[in-house]
């Protein structure tokens, strides 16, 4: 039979002329270094993404070269979202968090031909300027210093554009963007995103059960640009027309409910660490915020402890649990509440929140033992598998790699998981961070969250450290709560609530602070390493 449709290539080019035609008079406002606000439209933005897109064209990039970032989020850096794939380049976003010699290798990986930099970060580049090969670096003057000799001035950069652009004829398959893992487990490696991918990702992230974006909406994304694409937002509210709001380098909590209330932001995305800490502010300061009604709060990146979800209902915020990452674009999975769950007690329906929700639209879902796909009963346990049209099907030249996949293509997550009969994933932990103690499998997630709602304990994250009867036992590295004093009998006490006996932790550290990757999650390796040779007599 002959098809009836057209045939239409799913490009970021459609995004962007949307943007330009439909949305022109919408806002988007950036917190610059100083705190002040800077301000212009998607009429504004639609003709400065263009002249990027042309000026690098001129510069010579060419189809599937890369383009760096390391850049906070703001306005340039959205116009890198689009300029640089609509020009036929690779939007390759750079995490700023990473040690320096990571950020070299990364860049030397994926062969950056151009980066683009903000100038507060000149000096995160100077300390790795020597290990990597870039032909031009193109500086974001923010604080309106002098650009350093040696450098460029990305706006000049603009300048040479004529207005004549022309795009290219870009194939939906080509590659847009790129990110690397964390490289928690070894060397980061690359996830190359497609046009395609990008599109589909942002019409599913929109739908109301997944983020729910609106025009209707001020979208403030505080989950950093340079981390898996600040989970799509950037491409999402542009093709929604959303009025956009970067909080810039400022993500502390009084600077970003400053922001909030003064922008009127009715959505906000970032990992639980903000949201601790947007918490522990409303808390010290009561009403001094009048935030919008239902300010809906999107937590990703690690699991949100079920305290926390409470917490901030409180104050009337809505909390909308998702699970992603990199690989997976990120968005795969978001806890609402379905229809026929809304009656369930507020136990229950806390519970089902604090999961990690049913997957989105387009992403299937499986955990499997070994070659053993495990049932829907929500209480099997298996590694969590995944498959979709913005699922990686490989990582960029990293060779060695394929048995993150299985044999008919799913995508071998890590995380130990079960799925209830409703489709509730509910991620029990990490593969490597689960606790085996006497032959039985001990939760680390479920321990950590379930301390962090205790009034004493600020943070906490639990490892298995080795013992010579029970193979390992868990430890719990924690923060307690300012003025607090918590003492082992009484968290023990707390947590014998809801957990057997032999799952209670053997033993307490008390910290500051408890070290974090540059995803914002506890650094457990390090934990375990420092650990490893705990005294248990």
């Amino acid at each position: 039979m002959k098809a009836t449709m057209m045939e239409y290539p799913l490009t970021l080019v459609h995004l962007l002329e949307r943007a330009g035609e439909q949305f022109g008079a919408a806002e988007i406002v950036s917190r610059m270094p100083d705190k002040s606000l800077h301000r212009h439209t998607y009429g504004d933005f639609y003709r400065r993404t263009r002249a990027l897109a042309e000026s690098l064209q001129k510069a010579g990039l060419k189809r599937g070269e890369r383009v760096g970032t390391l850049m906070w989020n703001h306005y340039a850096h959205l116009e890198a979202y689009f300029g640089i794939p609509v020009a036929g380049g690779v939007l390759h976003t750079l995490n700023i968090r990473l040690h320096p010699s990571e950020i070299a290798y990364i860049i030397n990986h994926a062969e950056d031909r151009f980066l683009i930099v903000d100038d507060i970060l000149l000096p995160l580049y100077e300390a790795i300027k020597s290990q990597v090969k870039v032909e031009r670096v193109f500086v974001v003057p923010l604080t309106g210093q002098p650009i350093p000799e040696g450098y460029e001035n990305y706006e000049s950069l603009l300048e040479e554009a004529t207005g004549e652009f022309t795009y290219p004829e870009l194939e939906e398959n080509e590659p847009a963007g790129m990110c690397y893992t964390s490289g928690t487990t070894g060397q980061p490696k690359g996830v190359v995103y497609s046009h395609r991918s990008t599109i589909l990702h942002s019409f599913a992230s929109a739908l109301p059960d997944a983020l729910g974006v609106s025009q209707a909406d001020t979208v403030c994304a505080v989950v950093p640009m340079f981390h898996v694409n600040a989970w799509g937002l950037p491409f999402t509210c542009t093709m929604i027309g959303v009025k956009q709001v970067f909080p810039g380098p400022h993500l502390d909590p009084v600077s970003l409910l400053d922001l909030y209330e003064a922008e009127k932001v009715g959505m906000t995305a970032g990992i639980p660490t903000i949201w601790l800490g947007i918490l522990q502010a409303l808390n010290k300061f009561p009403g001094k915020w009048s935030l919008v009604d239902n300010l809906r709060l999107v937590v990703g990146g690690s699991a949100a402890p079920e305290s926390l979800i409470r917490g901030l209902d409180k104050h009337g915020l809505e909390v909308r649990h998702c699970w992603g990452m990199t690989e997976t674009s990120p968005l795969g999975s978001g806890a609402i509440i379905k229809p026929h769950l809304i009656e369930n007690d507020e136990d229950k329906i806390y519970q089902l929140r604090a999961t990690q929700g049913y997957s989105v639209a387009f992403v299937d879902t499986r955990i499997r033992v070994e070659d053993k796909v495990q049932p829907w009963d929500g209480e099997s346990i298996g590694e969590l598998e995944v498959r979709g049209p913005w699922i990686a099907a490989s990582y960029y030249n990293h060779p060695g790699s394929e048995h993150s996949w299985s044999e008919d293509g799913w995508f071998k997550t890590g995380d130990m998981a079960t799925i209830d009969k409703d489709g509730y994933i509910n991620i029990v932990d990490r593969t490597k961070d689960l606790i085996k103690s006497g032959g039985e499998w001990i939760s680390s997630v479920a321990l950590e969250n379930t301390l962090m709602g205790h009034p004493d304990i600020a943070e906490a994250a639990a490892i298995g450290v080795p013992h010579p009867k029970w193979q390992e036992r868990p430890l719990v590295v924690a923060v307690p709560a300012e003025g607090k004093k918590p003492t082992v009998e009484e968290l023990n006490d707390y947590l014998s609530t809801k957990f057997e006996s032999w799952m209670i932790p053997d033993a307490y550290v008390f910290v500051d602070e408890i070290p974090r990757s540059s995803a914002g999650k506890f650094l457990k390796r390090a934990l375990r390493e420092q650990y490893k040779n705990w005294n248990w007599e």
